[in-house]
């Protein structure tokens, strides 16, 4: 599924030169659920950015299914984004004054659908995210920071992409929601879903079946990780 071969990243010319990745190479699965674990300033977000066709490599090439991401135009990066790859961020970023339903419904906007499809959509989504019915009118600005992660998850489950890249996604949580959260990830992988992780945090990285630990901008120990 992903494939990179010698990523390199460098920031600057010449004397300020700073190299954020360094001939980086892994694979992933379908179906694998892999946390990137690394200090700030080990490169996991310039990783992430890339994996999440936010940013290209300076060197080395990046694979999704087969096909070459820095090959591609805008378009195709837009739509590989789209469909291929749900974004699940630290903030939640949803939108403060609209339900529960719309914010998920808002990556369909463009999809043709009507809005009664729209919002049968959202509704299972969110409910296979493990989201209690009784919440999806309220607005997002009434919701507990566990309850905000599950309707930012379902929102990046609603075009059923082949992964789910998560950036930091218990960094705003207390323990308890973090540990409810996490397991929301483990039963999405469960569920055959593909997971990218990327956290500094270990017992947030201990969810996963693989650990890439990243520093310096290169990847030092790339583990199984059996519980």
């Amino acid at each position: 599924m992903i494939e990179c071969n010698n990523l390199t990243k460098i920031y600057g010319s010449d004397d300020t030169k700073t190299y954020a990745l360094k001939d980086v190479s892994f694979r992933i699965e379908k179906g694998e659920f892999v946390s990137i674990i690394g200090p700030s300033g080990s490169g996991k977000s310039t990783l992430m950015h890339i994996l999440g066709a936010l940013d290209n490599p300076t060197s080395g090439k990046y694979f999704l299914d087969g096909k070459e991401v820095s090959a591609l135009n805008d378009n195709e990066l837009s739509d590989l984004r789209r469909n291929k790859i749900g974004f699940v961020f630290q903030s939640f970023n949803l939108l403060p004054r609209a339900t529960v339903l719309r914010n998920v419904m808002l990556p369909l906007i463009y999809c043709g659908l009507s809005q009664a499809e729209k919002e049968k959509k959202a509704r299972a989504v969110l409910l296979y995210a493990g989201m209690e019915e009784s919440k999806l009118q309220n607005l997002s600005n009434q919701l507990s920071g566990g309850q905000m992660q599950r309707v930012a998850i379902a929102r990046a489950l609603i075009n059923n992409p082949a992964i789910i890249l998560a950036d930091e996604p218990t960094g705003n949580l207390d323990t308890k929601t973090s540990q409810l959260v996490m397991e929301a990830f483990r039963e999405l992988n469960q569920k055959g879903h593909t997971i990218i992780l990327i956290t500094h945090e270990m017992d947030v990285a201990n969810y996963a079946n693989r650990i890439i630990h990243v520093r310096d901008g290169m990847i030092v120990r790339d583990e199984k990780n059996n519980h």
